[in-house]
């Protein structure tokens, strides 16, 4: 997933933090989905199309010099004033509106702004001492405050509008057509009392969004066990977990505990337990504020002229409008009802073996009969798989691979200034171009977000700044001594992320920022980080970094083949529960509020589009971030899967580091940001519009 602050429509406001499409679908159902600089790769002669990196190392980290609560906070106001300074330059231009007179100042202003606001939600997301993240909440409030009301300013409209950009090349005239368009959206065509009355209502809009994150993050749940109660769970796992004095075992929630004990442990109420608390986050605290959440979008959407928020939140995307969105969900769960039934039914098969009166799989269940029946019916044991992916191994993977694909070197940046002592900082370079910089915030702890996404912290903009953004996660390891084994799902959550990450270094090289770094239609930007899984289920590629952490040994070929037979199995069922989370965010926003309860939606569309049964007394819908921060538009996650799989298309199965069509994928695809339709960088790869035949033919093939 993409941050709330990741350049996307700015109708929008600020969107809040949201999780990577697998990851919800994971505790619901019980599965996850995605040091030294790498080898440098060779770099043939790069497109003409590719914008040109700054020759300029361009001004340092934004958290140089480790600033405290009160330096973050004049950082921070720092760029609001620069922005409003900005501001007041472009609206006191006298005479004909020119680029240089408005749209030059107007993308100053929207720069600092935009750091601001990057800076504020990161750090509320992520910094480890409580008062912190709570003046970053202050300050992205007045970020927010003033990004909402500059797209409400009609004299900010009218002078964009009066600029003349019919002698311009095709990016600039997009950038004035889209961003006229978003001011549209945004409501800066009404009167000025409902002007005030929408910044109001924005900004109300903020402070619930921050309740309902907020209540997610600080919300980390535990169970105490004995080690009798984990039989079956890996032996690394369980010396990490050391009783206490009273000779019980504390498990949290957080993913390093939750997926081995729901994949491994024996003890069926043991992972009862566990996923009862995981299904339970933020629950009672986020069902009001969820509630308030859709009754004051929905209120917003009617002062624009929409009838519901799903139809204003599809009005700027690929899909075009609600009804479309309804039917593209509609169709995914046609095409999957049938093979996922199929799964379900060899689940209960399997269970009835240990309990032949069993009449239902239940949700707590799913992960470990999966991968009983993976490790007996496909000759695949995960627990095998494991000491093939330490995580410092992983991560040297995950560079060497990206350096190859796409003739670039990551160099650590030494004694960098972080907020949390594990967390890393590293540059980017394509020959002697420094492309940009990254954070790498990889493992739990209290307080932090607590899922995976890539956080934009500063848009790039050629001639004016470096693009620099942060991957926070929650991944096994840093911790001394321990080798951190991952999950396969973990490899490719990874990997995921980081290609938010890419998109986000390649595409920040515009002139314009509205148009730079992730920037495209919101149910595209899941496709290029979705593409980028594709290459953790590659023997040649896994055998590059996926080494046994004991003897050095590369996985298996055989070991990595099964994994991919065996990883068919149950692709129709998670698929369904995409279903599901796509239909409960469509429904929540998509009618009458006081029609909204979203527990009885919820049992509704599970009961419609899954066939396990409903895990009693649980709530799902408070800890699920994408109801604030994609809303409506969750669907966009199938939808971008679906052009994730035909860009896939394209590439050498036979040899898949090979860098010819990487380096044509990273001109047409990353590299233009937001500079064109999203369709059109679609086409421009393709040679045509993408179709849904790679992604059915995914669904329906066994892997070969």
């Amino acid at each position: 997933m993409v941050s709330r602050f990741a350049r996307r429509p700015s109708h929008r406001g600020p969107s809040r933090l949201t999780i990577i499409a697998l990851l919800a679908a994971a505790l619901l159902a019980g599965a996850v989905a995605p040091g030294r600089a790498a080898t440098p790769a060779a770099t043939p002669g790069r497109a003409a199309t590719r914008a040109a990196a700054p020759s300029a190392a361009g001004p340092k980290l934004f958290y140089t010099g480790k600033p405290d609560a009160a330096a973050f906070r004049a950082l921070c106001e720092g760029e609001l004033q620069i922005a409003k300074k900005e501001l007041d330059r472009m609206l006191a231009a006298k005479g004909k509106r020119t680029i240089a007179n408005t749209l030059d100042p107007y993308n100053l202003l929207m720069l600092h702004a935009d750091n601001a606001a990057s800076y504020s939600s990161l750090m509320e997301s992520v910094h480890p001492d409580s008062a912190y993240r709570a003046a970053a909440e202050g300050l992205t409030q007045a970020a927010s405050k003033f990004q909402e009301e500059l797209k409400l300013n009609r004299a900010v409209y009218d002078a964009i509008k009066a600029v003349d950009v019919s002698k311009t090349g095709p990016t600039t005239k997009y950038f004035v057509s889209k961003t006229l368009r978003d001011f549209r959206l945004a409501g800066v065509d009404q009167d000025e009392a409902t002007r005030n009355r929408i910044a109001s209502m924005r900004a109300d809009l903020l402070l619930v969004s921050q309740d309902f994150d907020r209540n997610i993050r600080n919300d980390s749940r535990k169970i105490q066990v004995t080690a009798a109660d984990l039989d079956g769970v890996p032996e690394d796992f369980l010396k990490n977990h050391p009783a206490g004095p009273d000779g019980k075992i504390t498990l949290s929630i957080e993913y390093p505990d939750y997926f081995p004990v729901m994949r491994y442990c024996k003890n069926s109420e043991t992972r009862r337990r566990l996923q009862f608390e995981a299904l339970n986050r933020a629950y009672p605290a986020n069902m009001a504020v969820l509630d308030s959440l859709i009754a004051k979008r929905d209120r917003l959407a009617h002062v624009l002229g929409y009838p519901t928020w799903a139809d204003y939140i599809t009005a700027d995307k690929m899909i075009g409008d609600a009804k479309h969105a309804a039917e593209f969900i509609d169709r995914i769960g046609n095409l999957t009802r049938t093979q996922a039934q199929r799964e379900y039914d060899i689940y209960l098969k399997r269970k009835r073996e240990d309990d032949p009166n069993a009449t239902a799989v239940n949700r707590w269940e799913v992960r470990y009969y999966e991968q009983l029946i993976k490790k007996r019916d496909y000759d695949f044991d995960a627990q095998a798989a494991r000491p093939y992916f330490p995580f410092a191994s992983v991560k040297q993977g995950l560079f060497d691979v990206t350096s190859k694909l796409f003739g670039v070197t990551y160099k650590r940046i030494d004694n960098a200034a972080v907020w949390d002592p594990s967390v890393e900082a590293y540059e980017i370079w394509d020959g002697k171009q420094l492309l940009g910089r990254f954070f790498l915030d990889l493992h739990p702890r209290p307080g932090k977000f607590n899922h995976a996404a890539q956080f934009g912290i500063r848009t790039g903009v050629t001639g004016l700044q470096l693009p620099e953004a942060a991957l926070v996660c929650n991944l096994p390891g840093g911790v001394e001594g321990e080798p951190g084994l991952m999950e396969f799902a973990d490899v490719t959550t990874f990997f995921h992320e980081f290609g938010h990450l890419l998109h986000s270094i390649f595409a920040g090289h515009q002139r314009w920022l509205p148009v730079s770094g992730i920037s495209t239609e919101q149910d595209f930007v899941e496709a290029p980080s979705q593409m980028l899984e594709e290459w953790t289920r590659d023997p040649n590629v896994l055998r590059v970094f996926a080494k046994h952490y004991q003897t050095g040994e590369p996985i298996p070929v055989e070991t990595v083949q099964k994994m991919r037979r065996a990883e068919v199995f149950g692709r129709a069922l998670d698929t369904s529960y995409q279903v599901l989370y796509a239909a409960l965010s469509l429904n929540v926003y998509n009618r009458d509020p006081t029609q909204v309860n979203t527990d009885s939606l919820a049992a509704q569309f599970e009961a419609q589009y899954v066939p396990f049964p409903k895990f009693s007394a649980t709530h799902f819908q408070t800890s699920f971030g994408h109801l604030d921060g994609y809303s409506a538009v969750y669907y966009t996650y199938m939808w971008s899967l679906v052009i994730a799989k035909d860009l896939f298309s394209q590439f050498d199965r036979a040899n898949l580091l090979a860098p010819a069509v990487a380096y044509k994928y990273r001109d047409t695809i990353l590299a233009p940001g937001g500079s064109k339709p999203a369709a059109s960088l679609v086409r421009d790869f393709l040679g045509r519009p993408f179709d849904f035949k790679s992604w059915e033919q995914w669904l329906n093939q066994d892997e070969q």
